[in-house]
């Protein structure tokens, strides 16, 4: 199985890079090394210098993008599975068979290797071999990173070892889930655009650049000849680096 793709077992806390990922993120270092570079210094040395703090600082940038984009996937599809189950449970069967039942409704909506998918089934083997379902979904929880997965698996586990209601628990708990789900997925509509915007409007400097480059040869001769126009290029640099990260973070309120 290939690093990116989750297994039973899988921490979902952390991303490991598959060999293509690293290609795409050796490429992405070596592209904002060459434009920065190119826009600033023309200088090949200081592509060579700004290469290295670009190879550390890109990888585990995109590995964060990736781990989030496969929890926000895993955190649907675990929305997905306790529905199953709550409705499995309403209609009177055991919280065991409840789970076998959403691993074979979840299979036809993601396919067999679906991350829950994988989950349910590993959870099915161990509960053929004596263990606690409550210890099972609370093994998955840690795993996951995820606040909302691991509150439900308290409640979970405190619901069936109280032998309190379990059904309408469940149910409640399904209920609160949709609704931040909800407003999560709202959030993110209205800032997707934002955030595209703001992607555009970080690559406006250099292809300002490139075309006074175009039609005005020379033009910038002066900054990339003398040592005060170095110093002022790296400046303008560092501001422009400074920015980008204040977008970011402006715009990174996706998680309620």
């Amino acid at each position: 199985m290939g690093a990116g793709q989750a297994s039973c077992g899988t921490d979902y806390s952390r991303y490991r890079l598959t060999p293509l990922q690293r290609l795409e993120v050796l490429a992405a270092a070596v592209g904002l090394a060459g434009a920065a570079s190119y826009a600033c210094y023309r200088s090949w040395p200081a592509f060579i210098l700004l290469l290295l703090p670009a190879s550390v600082c890109v990888p585990p940038y995109m590995r964060n993008v990736w781990r989030e984009r496969r929890q926000r996937q895993l955190e649907l599809q675990f929305r997905d599975a306790i529905q199953v189950i709550s409705t499995s449970l309403s209609a009177g069967l055991s919280v065991e068979n409840a789970i076998v039942s959403a691993g074979k409704e979840l299979e036809l909506m993601y396919g067999s290797d679906g991350m829950m998918c994988r989950e349910l089934a590993h959870m099915v083997r161990q509960m053929g071999m004596n263990r606690p379902v409550e210890e099972l979904m609370n093994s998955f929880a840690e795993r996951t990173g995820l606040e909302e997965i691991e509150n439900f698996a308290r409640i979970f586990q405190i619901a069936k070892r109280s032998g309190g209601q379990l059904v309408p628990v469940i149910a409640h708990t399904v209920q609160v889930m949709d609704d931040r789900f909800a407003v999560k997925e709202e959030i993110r509509t209205l800032t997707t655009s934002r955030q595209f915007e703001q992607k555009v409007m970080n690559a406006v400097p250099f292809l300002m650049i490139v075309y006074i480059d175009s039609t005005s040869p020379g033009f910038f001769d002066i900054m990339y000849t003398t040592l005060p126009g170095r110093m002022i290029m790296t400046a303008c640099l560092a501001v422009y680096l400074l920015a980008c990260w204040l977008a970011k973070r402006i715009l990174d309120i996706s998680e309620v």
